[in-house]
């Protein structure tokens, strides 16, 4: 799974579609159902400035919570998108980028639920440490998709069943599938069921604006 850059504690209010629309593959998002919020969160770029994947969030936007009650207050859920693409050169030819996978979207989206999460009894000055290791937990997880910390769950991407990966912590759930448009998708939650959400293809990024 390849390291891409990330952008974190920007106001959805000072963000913009530019590096979406630079994107060559088509973003997703919650379907027509979800009548709330919208909002545009980070793209994630290769070296060579290219768009390998991207966040858009639905409902109330994050906040880090201490423990799991508070975090319960939140309803929000987020969607990420990954293009699918193969082992492959880097841009400016120093190096080989990694396929990208399932397996890629269950680790964006495990490590994105943890960015906004800490336990109450560690001292802020701990949570660093603390989130490297379950960011190192998230990633032996996504490579093991067919563990006992999975389950099977079918949603709806672009009205047709699909199935996805699915598992709950105390933080929240993630949940990671494919889809037939060349991109594979990961969302993460908490305070709103994963079980009766579908995803649909982005037809106009105003709406997350």
């Amino acid at each position: 799974m390849e390291t891409t850059s990330r952008v974190e504690g920007v106001p959805a209010a000072r963000r913009t579609a530019e590096g979406f629309l630079r994107a060559p593959f088509a973003w997703y998002g919650l379907d027509e159902a979800f009548t709330g919020p919208r909002w545009l969160m980070q793209v994630g770029t290769a070296a060579d400035g290219a768009v390998q994947h991207g966040s858009l969030g639905h409902g109330d936007e994050p906040t880090i919570k201490t423990d799991a009650g508070g975090a319960e207050k939140e309803r929000f859920a987020v969607v990420v998108t990954v293009a699918a693409s193969p082992v492959r050169r880097s841009g400016d030819g120093t190096g080989v980028l990694d396929a990208t996978t399932v397996s890629s979207a269950a680790w964006l989206a495990g490590s994105g639920l943890l960015a906004y999460t800490w336990p109450g009894q560690l001292d802020h000055t701990l949570r660093n440490d603390w989130l490297d290791q379950q960011t190192e937990a998230a990633f032996e997880l996504a490579d093991d998709l067919e563990g006992p910390e999975w389950s099977s769950l079918s949603l709806p991407v672009d009205g047709v069943p699909m199935p996805f990966h699915y598992r709950e912590s105390e933080f929240g759930w993630v949940l990671a599938g494919t889809t037939s448009a060349g991109v594979h998708l990961g969302a993460y939650g908490r305070g709103m069921s994963a079980y009766g959400l579908g995803f649909s293809a982005v037809a106009d990024l105003n709406t997350y604006a």
